[in-house]
């Protein structure tokens, strides 16, 4: 065997480190005690307090739920995204849908607790309320959602919207009513849970029949609106940006409720007629059909103006008006009396507006043309004075006159 012989400084190192080694080793903390000691008495305080682990319970639910709530939206906003109603769905429904999750997962931990907790049934009360609203809030929004992305696909912004004025009516009438429905059976619902109210509706049985009478006569006017409005939506006697008379007021129909309707008057007004009304009462719509419309501009003049020189300017007057489709331009007299006649143009325009300014431009442009023309055609009040006849009354007068 080999002896190497260290240094005495080498010796007294390894001898220091040797010392050193054994301190150490005994000061490193065990982690496994210190979590334990950390987390038993939480554990023991969890157990000997109920509510507590259902608290708990709870706030580890809740960033679960959010996990799964955003990388689900996620996923069907891409699956959804080439399909427009249901991203709008999504869109529109992811929030009321978060809650919805949270609170039916809060309900399955009421659910599993132990039922002598004090408070219990209160709490599971108040969830299944949250849950109805939920519901009901969620339903809205899908109705919204539907609604917007059927009138963003069928805009009235267009020359040719007769189809999308039909659509966008029955659209905001049908969603307006669905939308109150959802309302009254979230309302309903909710309000069965409550043990009070269904004690005051089961006594009020005895007397429903009365009740029911001053109930339906109370809301005539409000059901008769109602009914109005499902009616109007399904046979569309008016849509959204009708042109329509109403009461001898020309104007537009600007928005449709589920109560009354909005006629924007052409000065800027806004007349608001019931729903009822339109279903008593006759109007007129000059749109239902079609925007085209023929427009009149009468002019009197004398007898010996020349209807043809008239004729041949209203033509020349038609084709030079942006406003005129080219469908009519007729010049024709259509009445007399005993000092002049009657001369109507008869055009034909795309719509109200442009059949109002082509009339007044018509009118404008032929009085112009007669006053440049023909300006002794106008009309004129005739009288004749015969010189050789002498009232009987002057005769004596004037023999004397000429005898002094």
């Amino acid at each position: 065997m080999l002896f190497i012989e260290l240094p005495l400084t080498a010796q007294l190192d390894s001898a220091f480190l040797r010392k050193q080694v054994t301190p150490m080793t005994e000061t490193v903390p065990d982690w496994p005690s210190t979590l334990g000691y950390a987390v038993i008495p939480w554990i023991v305080l969890v157990r000997q307090i109920p509510w507590v682990n259902i608290f708990v319970q709870l706030l580890v639910a809740l960033p679960i739920v959010l996990v799964v709530h955003s990388v689900g939206t996620h996923a069907l906003m891409r699956i959804a995204a080439p399909l427009p109603y249901s991203s709008r769905l999504v869109q529109y429904g992811h929030r009321a849908t978060g809650v919805v999750l949270y609170l039916l997962a809060a309900q399955v931990i009421l659910r599993s607790a132990p039922t002598d907790l004090p408070g219990l049934s209160t709490v599971r009360h108040f969830t299944g309320l949250s849950i109805v609203c939920g519901l009901t809030w969620l339903g809205l929004r899908c109705v919204r959602a539907v609604t917007h992305t059927i009138l963003e696909l069928n805009p009235a912004d267009t020359p040719d919207n007769l189809h999308a004025r039909r659509v966008q009516t029955q659209t905001r009438v049908l969603s307006r009513s669905v939308m109150a429905l959802i309302l009254m059976i979230g309302s309903g619902t909710a309000l069965s849970t409550l043990p009070l109210l269904r004690e005051i509706g089961t006594s009020l049985l005895a007397s429903a029949g009365v009740a029911g009478l001053v109930v339906g006569l109370a809301a005539k006017p409000v059901l008769g609106n109602l009914l109005a409005g499902m009616q109007i939506a399904l046979t569309q006697p008016i849509r959204l940006d009708d042109v329509v008379i109403v009461q001898n007021e020309w104007g537009q129909i600007e928005e449709i409720t589920g109560t009354y309707v909005v006629v924007r008057i052409w000065d800027q007004r806004r007349m608001i007629v019931p729903l009822q009304w339109f279903i008593e009462n006759p109007f007129q719509n000059w749109t239902r059909s079609s925007a085209e419309i023929l427009g009149t501009v009468l002019i009197w003049v004398d007898y010996r103006m020349p209807v043809e020189a008239l004729r041949e300017e209203a033509a020349r007057i038609c084709k030079a008006s942006p406003e005129w489709d080219g469908r009519l331009c007729q010049t024709h007299v259509v009445e007399v009396s005993d000092r002049a006649m009657q001369v109507r143009v008869l055009v034909s325009a795309g719509d109200a507006g442009r059949a109002w300014d082509l009339r007044c431009k018509m009118r404008e442009a032929l009085v112009a043309f007669m006053q440049r023309e023909y300006r002794a055609f106008l009309p004129r009040l005739r009288t004749e004075v015969e010189e050789d006849a002498v009232m009987p009354s002057a005769a004596p007068v004037l023999s004397r006159a000429q005898q002094a």
